[in-house]
């Protein structure tokens, strides 16, 4: 299975959004009105990314679910079988002991 990385990608996210922020603060040429607009509208750009990959990440953890639940099933599906196949060689053994005796 391929490893994902995006943990890691989304801590490097917000490691860049805060020092882009933190920089483009300290060397904004702007009023304090367009510094605050400013960091407004890069708040609502890391809400609407959280809220993508919050997104994202629920599907994923949903498609997981089923894939891990049809697993599941196909395995007690092959348990079941096996026990059964269990019973009949332990009944087969069982009566060739008795008409041998």
């Amino acid at each position: 299975m391929e490893q994902d990385n995006s943990g890691a990608k989304f801590i490097y996210f917000l490691a860049g959004l805060s020092i882009g922020a933190l920089v483009g603060i300290l060397f904004a040429p702007q009023s304090g009105k367009e510094t605050r607009e400013f960091i407004a509208g890069r708040a609502e750009d890391g809400r609407e990314y959280l809220s993508r990959k919050g997104r994202q990440y629920r599907e994923q953890a949903a498609e997981y679910v089923e894939r891990g639940k049809e697993v599941i099933s196909q395995q007690k599906e092959h348990l079941a079988a096996a026990i059964e196949a269990g019973k009949q060689a332990y009944r087969a053994e069982s009566q060739s002991k008795a008409a041998k005796e």
